[in-house]
């Protein structure tokens, strides 16, 4: 279970927050292919468990729900997953750094016991730009995400006097784990240009893109300075062509340049996923597609998953189980009121008694899996 309370942050308050001139590079086309040779072909889902609202009610010491976790990684590894992602939060650390990286590694240590490997993700533009500890609220009955929050929220992006506590859980997490090889790798910043707050009603900053980028490009600094072994990535998710750099936004520049491995979302149709897979490997790095899968967007597994394995992309859908996140309603589900589950499910691959919404989805994709 989670490790117990402790007496604060000292020892990460002495941390040397200074960048040393040995801190490892970004990996080299080279070295990220020979990295990613040695991998099996990646596939897993975004993890969160059906108990958990959200990244705090995850990791909090109250909720952490070691039973829920182990049982639904026990189903994920019986699909064939081998990977999983995985949200952190920053308040978490803040609260109580060393309970944090102890439920990290007991995290670990049930994600090993059945051969997963998780890439954690550090910050989260997403959602309620405005997260508190302490208990979280109930989810909205029906609504998509209804609890989910930000990593950093906007009172930290306004103010810039908190990077240095940031700097201290970027560099606390990675450098805890950076030689432990239960890990994949890490995606240090999630959607960092999305405005999204659609279920909240709260503003979102306005010049929340000019605010991100400083700080997107120092959390690459930053993870990089504790010379981690996994690799550093942060996806694209929206825009144009990926191949035309000069169409490419601030941000778009930097999660391709900084990025160790590149990753990317796809929620559209098999043809859009393939044309995003061509665009990317025009950088001669190894591509990770860490959301993808929505059903009524004609993002599928059987569309999707053909392609990645004839790629060797790594692919993560979102959702696993059915539970409070409540991501088999739609993003729509913000604004169209939903009385009853939906006929087709957005997300999610099973109920939270372990059976399948579709059986036949389930045997396809451990056609593909346990040929890995």
């Amino acid at each position: 279970m989670a490790c117990g309370p402790t007496t604060g942050n000292k020892n990460d308050q002495q941390q040397d927050t200074t960048t040393t001139a040995d801190q490892r590079s970004i990996w080299s086309k080279e070295e990220a292919n020979a990295w990613y040779e040695k991998q099996p072909w990646l596939v897993g889902c975004n993890f969160s468990p059906s108990t958990a609202i959200n990244q705090l009610e995850m990791w909090q010491a109250e909720s952490f729900d070691t039973t829920t976790i182990n049982r639904e990684l026990g189903w994920a590894a019986d699909l064939g997953f081998n990977t999983v992602r995985v949200y952190l939060h920053d308040l978490v650390y803040e609260q109580d750094s060393t309970g944090f990286l102890g439920r990290m590694d007991t995290f670990l240590k049930l994600a090993s016991a059945h051969h997963i490997k998780p890439l954690f993700v550090l910050f989260d533009s997403c959602w309620d730009p405005y997260p508190k500890l302490g208990k979280q609220r109930d989810p909205k009955p029906h609504v998509h995400n209804s609890g989910w929050v930000q990593s950093p929220g906007a009172d930290v992006l306004k103010d810039s006097t908190q990077y240095p506590r940031l700097e201290r859980y970027v560099k606390g997490v990675v450098s805890h784990f950076a030689t432990d090889d239960r890990i994949l790798g890490w995606d240090v910043w999630n959607e960092p240009n999305n405005p999204n707050t659609s279920s909240y009603g709260k503003v979102e900053l306005k010049d929340k893109n000019e605010r991100v980028l400083p700080l997107l490009q120092k959390t690459f600094v930053w993870a990089r300075a504790v010379s981690p072994e996994q690799p550093l990535t942060s996806g694209l998710w929206d825009g144009g062509d990926w191949s035309d750099e000069a169409s490419l936004s601030p941000i778009q520049k930097v999660q391709l340049e900084e990025s160790d491995v590149l990753s990317f979302h796809n929620y559209e149709e098999p043809s859009s996923f393939e044309n995003r897979i061509k665009q990317l490997q025009k950088y001669g790095k190894p591509l990770l597609c860490t959301e993808y899968m929505a059903r009524p967007n004609k993002s599928t597994f059987e569309g999707t998953l053909p392609i990645a394995k004839q790629y060797k992309v790594a692919v993560y859908n979102w959702g696993f189980v059915d539970g409070k996140t409540q991501t088999i309603y739609a993003w729509d589900s913000w604004g169209k009121t939903y009385t009853a589950e939906p006929k087709v499910w957005f997300h999610d691959i099973l109920r939270r008694n372990g059976k399948p919404y579709s059986e036949k989805e389930v045997a396809f994709i451990k056609s593909l899996t346990t040929k890995n």
